[in-house]
């Protein structure tokens, strides 16, 4: 059992939509309350918890914020499980201190269906509506295409659409690949992904195609005096355009990504420093154009789901100056250098499609264990012995 996601369009009533502007509110109300009352209570010397403040909140409520009980009981419950969710994360390392949230940025509400044993169901979607707590049914844009049982939807606001996002738990076979062909990815600025047979992504350049037009509304909006109607005017506007960049650059991100799944068993890329790599100031906006973080992410749950294999080679792997036909490695290579010849073999390399070649290399000579890993099969091949005398190690991972 496995569980996906599926972001879905409304298509809201105007007095749906107005009820789903107070839910958010109140998600965000809820979420700023209780992590004030955590820091208040901790510095007290007392120990906070999650489930003590949401009870401590219904108890209240009826009283102090009568104005809470208009939405769902869900929208407060599950805001104050979210800061529950953000301390683990924290306490683990693996996140930052929650902050409080502000009106108008990342709106949302969560409603959850519960337990199978207690039968709740708060949320329910048939072909084309969905039903939420209070609200009732709420049009769809299009139909639910995941079969399985529905755990939870997030209602959540981007720019002037809504959309809901639905959390199902489907029962997933990993399918028998009879294509067993490797390949190998490399990422870059000036097209999105080169590919070791030859195929070139294209990169859309979504921010740089609409910058002129980015700052442009960006002026108009600091010009607008705050608490304006033109100023609300103005940041729609905005919003609307960051939305039309972000879709644009997720459809180049999901077709590449989609491609590689289905036509390739086993899958050799690099892994970036991408934190690193924007430090750059001449090519950060650049690379945050491309997507390279959200072109791995689809890579990696896509292959579980087409049963692939994503092998990636170590961070400091130098793909681009190691030739692919006799494994020779180059001392220098700039950056601006995009074409360069082995000194060796006399092989002629265009960077970006040799660096793809190294790492459809680096992907063939890989093995899985029992346990599924991927591990160097040893250095047999003058390929391999090359990399291992010139770095003294591995870059399987």
């Amino acid at each position: 059992m496995i569980q996906l996601s599926h972001k879905i369009e409304l298509d809201p009533t105007v007095a749906q939509a107005q009820y789903f502007a107070r839910a958010c509110g109140v998600a965000r109300f809820s979420y700023n309350w209780a992590l004030a009352e955590w820091q208040r209570q901790y510095k007290a010397g007392e120990k906070p918890s999650e489930v003590a403040l949401r009870r401590q909140l219904n108890g209240i409520k009826g009283t102090e914020y009568p104005w809470m009980c208009e939405v769902t009981k869900c929208s407060p419950q599950q805001s104050i499980k979210n800061l529950g969710s953000a301390f683990k994360r924290f306490f683990k390392k693996q996140g930052k201190f929650p902050r409080f949230k502000r009106k108008g940025v990342h709106d949302s509400f969560r409603a959850d269906n519960g337990p199978v044993d207690k039968q709740s169901h708060a949320v329910d979607v048939d072909r084309t509506h969905v039903t939420l707590p209070k609200v009732g049914k709420v049009r769809l844009k299009e139909g639910l295409r995941l079969k399985g049982r529905i755990l939870s939807v997030v209602v959540s606001r981007v720019a002037h659409k809504w959309f809901a996002s639905f959390s199902v738990e489907i029962e997933h076979l990993v399918p028998v690949r009879e294509n067993q062909a490797a390949v190998g990815v490399d990422l870059g600025i000036k097209s999105l992904a080169v590919l070791s047979d030859g195929t070139v992504f294209d990169n859309p350049k979504a921010l740089r195609s609409n910058l002129v037009k980015l700052k442009r509304l960006s002026r108009s909006l600091a010009r607008k005096q705050k608490g304006s109607a033109n100023r609300k005017k103005a940041r729609n506007k905005l919003a609307r355009l960051h939305y039309r960049i972000n879709c644009v650059r997720k459809d180049a991100l999901h077709k590449a990504t989609m491609f590689l799944t289905k036509n390739f068993a086993v899958i050799g890329i690099e892994d970036l420093n991408i934190r690193g790599m924007i430090k750059n100031r001449k090519l950060s906006r650049a690379i945050s154009d491309v997507g390279m973080h959200e072109f791995r992410r689809q890579l990696n749950y896509k292959a579980i789901l087409y049963g692939c294999r994503v092998v990636v080679a170590d961070r400091w792997f130098p793909s681009s100056k190691t030739c692919s036909s006799c494994g020779c490695i180059k001392p220098q290579l700039e950056l601006s250098e995009r074409s360069w010849r082995c000194q060796d073999c006399g092989a002629e390399h265009d960077r970006d499609h040799n660096a793809a070649k190294n790492l459809k290399i680096l992907a063939e000579s890989t093995s899985v264990t029992a346990c599924g890993e991927s591990v160097s099969p040893g250095a047999t091949a003058a390929w391999q012995s090359s990399l291992k005398q010139e770095l003294g190690k591995s870059y399987a991972t």
